[in-house]
């Protein structure tokens, strides 16, 4: 691209001819292996600049971000089986309720929230929602009986709603479609790392913090986490930007780069915001039934199609005071915490592989990793429905740790929908929020169902709906 200031559009060519030419150029085969490598190598000077500068302060915030929210909802799973379900008497499906509700706050929050961002710069929303979570979080180390439990996971789910599809939002508002896969890709991919980095805190919480200054080691882990998440969401507020087109330029970029970064979005058709009409809202209403919704719904069934997760569960299982399944072995505290972990590095490095194959090779197409990746977890649920829990340990933890390498469409779907929506930025912010919104609004109601936490570790019928619903969106994405 040239400089902001430059008209690259040819004499008697109209400018949607222009548009046109100019997203060819962004969605282009890169020119050589360093661009496969990542995106910005072959781009002009300032542009190249301004990626950097976005890439530190949008990618890295949020990444950082999702990092503590995943920390705190693994945590929850963590501390149940470190201790919180004998200290808070969760004896039945009190762990499955926490989650039901938690995602009741996230549901009720997201959709009000990513329009908000449409109308008060992202600066001031997104932090707003760290600390929110943060508090919430820290209070949680507290509570002395599930009840309480409850109450504070409505409000961390509340407080967490908008960051996600805010965030998915936002790489929508300033990155191409060449650029938003595999940045899509890691700030998710952040998320995983947290869960990943919540067994090995919780290990050395039970280890080296048990019984300090009164507390289990499991109410340490949310201490933590908030500590932590509370002076990032502070530095939110200096650092986090605006978005390009909502007419205040951010302080760390120079006016040439803040018409840049709006030109980029002009060339690939990006809107900025409009009034809200009836003639509009009609419009966003009508296309729900198009191709919009269909993108949003293939959301929906990937992210309930995913199987939770059991092996920490599993390992538990050998523990058993009255009926061991298998004498003579048994697994520590950290071991049921860290063992786990292989599963999601394994599934980290092959979501990654499929983003930059898809921004790459692929010139930004999301559908045949998305067909792909539910065919293998359609033979991984199968695998680990049908094979025997105690007959071969080493081949059922293989398969634990192998069953998410097809995981990982989330962001591409939703990097999909910030495309297809690009002519209008509230139907973007809308559909982007609401695709997550009913994935969950399904997520509050099936696991109560379908992942009992008393059918753990065997969960038969979970396995078989996600067989279900990974057969529907290879059908779904496919047709």
């Amino acid at each position: 691209m040239g400089r902001p200031d430059d008209d690259i559009r040819p004499i008697g060519i109209d400018e949607e001819a222009a548009r046109n030419d100019s997203q060819e150029q962004l969605v282009a085969k890169p020119r050589t292996w360093k661009s496969y490598v990542w995106d910005t190598w072959e781009l002009p000077k300032e542009e190249r600049w301004l990626l950097f500068k976005v890439d530190a302060f949008v990618l890295t915030f949020a990444s950082i971000g999702y990092f503590l929210k995943n920390l705190d909802q693994t945590n929850v799973n963590n501390a149940f089986l470190s201790g919180m379900k004998e200290d808070l008497n969760m004896y039945s499906n009190e762990l499955v309720t926490s989650v039901s509700i938690w995602t009741v706050g996230y549901v009720i929050g997201q959709i009000p929230s990513n329009l908000l961002l449409t109308r008060v710069s992202p600066r001031w929303v997104i932090p707003s929602l760290e600390v929110g979570w943060g508090i919430a979080t820290i209070c949680t180390s507290r509570v002395t009986n599930y009840k309480s439990l409850y109450a504070l996971r409505f409000l961390v789910g509340l407080f967490e709603s908008g960051f996600y599809p805010g965030i998915h939002y936002m790489l929508g508002s300033w990155y191409t479609p060449r650029e938003i896969g595999k940045r899509a890709m890691i700030f998710w991919l952040a998320g995983s790392i947290g869960q990943m980095f919540s067994g090995f805190l919780q290990a050395a919480a039970y280890k080296n913090l048990n019984g300090v200054h009164g507390h289990e080691g499991w109410r340490w882990l949310f201490i933590i986490d908030g500590i932590i998440t509370i002076p990032l969401a502070v530095m939110g507020y200096a650092f986090f930007p605006n978005l390009p087109q909502g007419g205040v330029k951010t302080w760390w970029t120079t006016q040439k780069e803040h018409e840049l970064s709006i030109s980029r979005l002009k060339a690939v058709g990006r809107a900025g915001k409009q009034p809200w009409t009836r003639a509009k809202a009609k419009r966003i209403a009508l296309s729900w039934h198009t191709y919009v919704l269909r993108k949003s719904m293939l959301y929906v069934i990937w992210n309930n199609a995913n199987a939770q997760l059991a092996m920490g569960f599993w390992l538990k299982s050998f523990n058993s005071k009255t009926h061991p399944p298998v004498p003579g072995v048994t697994f520590s505290v950290p071991e049921i915490n860290n063992l786990p972990l292989v599963t999601t590095g394994i599934f980290v490095a092959m979501s990654l592989a499929w983003a930059w194959l898809d921004d790459g090779p692929l010139r930004a197409r999301r559908y045949p990793f998305i067909y792909l990746g539910a065919v293998i977890s359609l033979i991984f649920c199968v695998l680990l429905r049908q094979l025997p829990l105690y007959s071969n340990l080493f081949q059922r933890k293989m398969i634990y740790w192998f069953a998410n390498i097809g995981a990982g469409a989330g962001p591409l779907i939703l990097s999909w929908i910030n495309e297809i929506c690009s002519d209008d930025t509230e139907k973007r912010a809308l559909l982007v929020a609401a695709g997550n919104d009913l994935a969950y609004v399904v997520q509050a109601v099936a696991p109560n169902f379908v992942w009992k936490t008393v059918e753990f570790p065997a969960a038969r019928k979970g396995y078989l709906w996600s067989i279900v619903l990974n057969i529907l969106l290879s059908k779904f994405n496919h047709s």
